[in-house]
């Protein structure tokens, strides 16, 4: 019993790290509005495949979003539920990496939709998402 009473501190340390080191999509209700509040992940190491974009849905749930990462200057690109990806463009002269701290989506009815919605950064900045790209794997030529 003492055994366990001692390792007690080093069990609750372990599950306070797993949690902080994998934070989550969290959406609460204010003034009328949904706010979602997205982590990015960092950048993986470089995949043996490329991302083709194809034509994207108006709109994507809220619910269905898991993460995001920064993949490039002037998109972000959403994790879904089922392991999909979805690149949100953005309109005009938007730099993404105001984004590397994570971002809030607003919006009145868990839809985010292109050309209605923007991506809320942490540090004060604000994106319009002027349209929603499918993203599908394609595997890159073997470098010799």
């Amino acid at each position: 019993m003492i055994l366990f009473l001692s390792l007690l501190p080093a069990l609750i340390g372990v599950t306070a790290v797993d949690s902080a080191a994998s934070p989550r999509v969290r959406t609460t209700f204010v003034q009328n509005e949904f706010v979602t509040r997205v982590p990015v992940r960092p950048r993986p190491t470089p995949p043996r495949f490329a991302w083709a974009e194809l034509q994207g849905p108006k709109c994507i749930a809220s619910r269905n979003i898991r993460g995001a990462l920064l993949s490039g200057t002037e998109h972000v690109d959403f994790v879904m539920a089922d392991k999909r990806r979805v690149r949100a463009r953005f309109d005009g002269n938007c730099p993404a990496l105001d984004f590397y701290e994570g971002f809030y989506l607003n919006s009145p009815n868990r839809l985010i939709c292109a050309g209605r919605d923007a991506i809320r950064s942490r540090m004060g900045s604000t994106c319009s998402i002027g349209s929603f790209r499918r993203l599908v794997p394609v595997r890159r030529a073997a470098i010799p």
